[in-house]
Order: C-alpha cells, then structure tokens, then sequence
C-alpha cells in the first residue's frame, strides 16, 4: 500500500474523532485494559470508540497520539495482514509517540488476530470493534489468550435516550417532566433505544427495524453458520419472541418446528439458539429454583432490543414489560434469575442485591395482587431476601404484605432508578 495515503488518512481520521459530536454513553472502561468492543448491530460500538478516544483528549493527551482506522474505508481495500505494520511504521514516521490505538470493523482483514496479539505483547494501548459476523465474543476471548477484555456495548438505556433529547433525569426533573418523560417513554417502549433509530419517522423506525433484523438474520446466522434450513431458524426465533415471560425447553421448541413440517433435533436447536445468542439477537435467564442439571434445559429466552421484538408480536405489551426489565438486569451486570416451581415463580431474583421482581402490566386488580405479591412472600421465606419489587407498567404504590414491604414501580422509573 501507498505510505503517503495512508498517513494522509492517519491525519484525516485524527481530525474527524477529535471533532465529532457524542452522547457520552454509560459504559465503563479502565486505561489499564486492552479492550474489544462487542454487541448487537447498530448498537453502538464504533461512537464508544469515538468516546473512548474523547475521554483521551479530555485528560490532556494530543490527537497527535491517537492512531485509528476504520478498516470499511474504501480506502484501505485489499488491505491485508502484511500491510497492518506498514500502518504502525507509517504512524512512526510522523509522531515521535507510542499511539493509542484504535481498530474499527478489523475483522475485514484475515488473520487481524495475530497483529492484535503482537500489539498487546508490545505493550500497546488497544481498542477493537467488529462485526458480528466474523468477531463474537465467546470466541474472542479464546483467540486473543486474555490479552483483551470483551466489553458488551447496548443499545441506548432509557436515561442514555433522554439526554439525547437534553432531557434530565435528577430528582427535580423528574417531578417537573414528568409528563414529558412519560411520553418518551412510550416511544423507548415499543421501537427499543438503538441509537440510529432516533432519526427515523413513523412507519420508517419499523422498516428500518426490519432492515436491521434481516441483516442479523441473514449475515450473522445464516451466512456465518452456513445454516441450509432457514425456515426452521426464521420460524425458532419468531417462537422465541412469541414465548416471552414462559420457560422454553429445547423438546417443546423441536416439537413446534417439526409440527409446521420442519424435521430438527434437539442438538441443532440448541446450536441455532447458541448462534443468536452470539449475535446478541437473543439471551437467556436460567430458573435458580432447578437443579444445575437441569438448568440448560429449560430456560426463559429474550430478545436484545425492544424494537426488533415488536417486530413479531401483535399484542406486545406484556412481553415488551419483561422483556425490557430483562434486558435492563443484563446491562446492569449483576448475575439475575427466574425462579419457578411447582408452587409459585417469580419473573427475576438478583441474589446478590437479595432482590426479587415480578412484572406485571396492570397490578390494580386485587386478584392479581394476590397472585403476585403471594410468589414474592413464598420465594422469600425459602432464600434470604431485603427488596421485593413489583414492575408494572404505571401503577405506583408501597404495599405491607403478610409482614414484607413490597415497591410497586412504573416502569419507567424503574429504569432510571
């Protein structure tokens, strides 16, 4: 490759992550670590790069010091494996300084992984992005032999979709638009807080939804994986979506398929499942209440954005309420369950925060009431527990209940507490 294109590209690229506009997200990282940056499509992963190396700049180092390529230049195609050092020298023979560096979408060049090892072995400051198709997180950390952490990268949270709108979320604001809040709050509901979908308009956030999901569907299982019965993973995933809040157990899921004439085993269900699991098209949450076992067995199963589930649902509220509530315990890090038994089950348990959470759209009915608040009771005389909380859609309420103090909360102040 040419030197001097690519150290004008070097000096195009300081200037552009040094100037471009950011919503600074919720993520975390430390200066000690080398990092790759994965997650659902469209989520985000390139603009935390772009924030990673803002934070640089705010602590007082120079773009000068800053080395990043986006390797779906058009630029730089046809680059290879041989070439990746010439950008190292090229670097050189402009700054006298050891770069950060930064990597976006790297998984076009074959082999990137051996210079990405040879980076972190020479003490380099790293960051990486890249597709899900060709970079999944379960098998990064096999690849790169622990010289990189894999930092999962959401779509927006509900505070994050806020403030892109400037809207606050301290204690004052929330009592002074409140009314305005809740009206976002709908929209975050049903059309999911990808970023990109922030610019689209009526009917345009579901196509473009629908865009989104083919590309996951066709590019980060079918292609990747080589699958040849698509029907049976197009028709497993819509079953997944439509069998939110009920444990599915990879028998029933083969009985389904075969049922609309689709012959599987249970052996290929669990590898399709496992395949959108590392797309970060779907997670699961096992039941704390069986056997290790039998945990793999039967398990609750969600989709990663609101959004994309609305896509295949026709009533969608009560699903989209768990789903949502599971996908905000998935961000938030700690280790969260189901817990179902032949008495009783309860939606989510944190056992590390001695949580429990039910959902439930509407909680004004007394039978209802009495169904959920009697599974939180039961489950907290078998495990120790300090917080039980009802999530609903709008109800808010503190409720004494056979001697526990239950917090009913509205959905959206859930996620901002």
């Amino acid at each position: 490759m040419d030197k001097d294109k690519i150290k004008g590209i070097i000096l195009e690229n300081q200037a552009f992550v040094r100037d471009i506009p950011l919503l600074k997200r919720e993520i975390q990282v430390s200066p000690r670590f080398n990092y790759i940056f994965v997650g659902l499509r469209r989520a985000g992963k390139s603009y935390f790069l772009y924030q990673c190396i803002q934070a640089l700049l705010g602590q007082g180092h120079t773009v000068d010091e800053i080395l990043y390529f986006n390797f779906e230049d058009d630029r730089l195609d046809g680059i290879g494996l041989g070439d990746l050092d010439l950008l190292l020298q090229c670097y050189g023979e402009l700054f006298r300084y050891k770069p950060f560096v930064f990597l976006d979408e790297i998984q076009i060049v074959d082999g990137w992984e051996k210079f990405a090892r040879r980076l972190a072995d020479s003490k380099y400051s790293v960051c990486i992005t890249g597709s899900n198709a060709k970079m999944l997180s379960r098998e990064m950390a096999s690849v790169l032999g622990g010289r990189y952490l894999v930092q999962n990268v959401f779509p927006f949270s509900f505070k994050e979709y806020l403030s892109i709108s400037g809207i606050q979320t301290d204690a004052v604001s929330l009592l002074r638009d409140k009314n305005l809040i809740v009206r976002e709050f709908e929209s975050y509901f049903y059309n999911g807080g990808l970023p990109e979908l922030r610019y689209a308009q009526g009917a345009e956030k579901r196509m473009w939804l629908s865009n989104l999901y083919n590309k996951i569907y066709l590019g980060d299982l079918i292609s990747r994986y080589k699958l040849r019965n698509e029907r049976a993973v197009r028709l497993l995933i819509k079953k997944l979506a439509e069998s939110i809040k009920q444990p599915s157990s990879y028998t029933r899921l083969v009985n389904i398929i075969s049922s609309c004439g689709m012959k599987v085993k249970a052996e290929t269900v669990a590898d399709y499942i496992q395949f959108a699991e590392d797309a970060w098209l779907v997670f699961h949450v096992e039941n704390l209440s069986a056997k290790l076992v039998e945990r793999d067995a039967v398990k609750k199963y969600y989709i990663s954005d609101n959004g994309i589930l609305s896509l295949f649902l026709s009533d969608p509220n009560t699903s989209l309420l768990e789903n949502l509530v599971a996908i905000t315990l998935l961000r938030r890090g700690n280790e969260f369950f189901f817990y179902r038994c032949s008495d009783f089950e309860v939606d989510f348990v944190i056992p590390d925060e001695q949580t429990a959470i039910q959902v439930c759209y509407n909680i004004s009915d007394e039978e209802t009431k009495l169904r959920e608040f009697s599974a939180l009771r039961l489950l907290g005389k078998r495990m120790e527990l300090k917080v039980y909380i009802v999530v609903s859609k709008d109800n808010e309420e503190l409720v004494e209940y056979e001697g526990i103090q239950i917090q009913i909360v509205p959905l959206w102040r859930w996620l901002l507490s």
